[in-house]
């Protein structure tokens, strides 16, 4: 019986996973139209935000998983739309590092703030150990994806076979 328990509830959860990221992904391209960003974009921004600082063009494509000559393309078209600037750095003026506008970052906070901002009191009636749970839950599923995103991009199914289309 409690294997049927399990099995249902891991059941559950694939569905409303599945529910979770498609309204992730809608969310994320309503709000790039929004601001005339492409989904990617936006959440490079989103990223570049969270970094703490300028970093090089090489780190936009670590943290996006694109290739260095399409991370400088969505560089380009992040400073074209005026929320990154590239400079040099202080330090090795060979460097150029993007820098995110901070005017055009604060904006973006302001939007998502609006947008978001209910988020928070969805998780009011939890405990701390119930919110220590959903961190954990979103670290682990977060580098889980990340893991996958690599291995689709290498052509690498999780099993280690070749992943096609077909």
């Amino acid at each position: 019986m409690a294997g049927n328990t399990r099995a249902g509830l891991l059941a559950e959860l694939a569905v409303v996973s599945r529910r979770y990221t498609a309204a992730h992904a809608l969310f994320n391209q309503a709000l790039a139209d929004h601001l005339g960003l492409h989904p990617t974009d936006l959440q490079c921004l989103n990223l570049l935000t969270l970094e703490g600082g300028p970093v090089t063009t090489g780190r936009v494509a670590e943290l996006t998983g694109l290739t260095t000559g399409s991370a400088t393309r969505l560089v380009d078209r992040l400073e074209r739309a005026g929320y990154v600037v590239r400079e040099r750095d202080a330090d090795d003026r060979r460097l150029v590092l993007v820098a995110v506008v901070p005017e055009r970052a604060a904006e973006f906070g302001r939007v998502w703030e609006r947008l978001g901002g209910g988020w928070v009191a969805l998780f009011d009636d939890l405990d701390d150990a119930q919110l220590a749970l959903f961190i954990d839950h979103m670290r682990r599923t977060t580098e889980f994806g990340a893991e996958q995103a690599a291995r689709l991009r290498s052509g690498e199914a999780a099993d280690g076979r070749s992943v096609s289309a077909s």
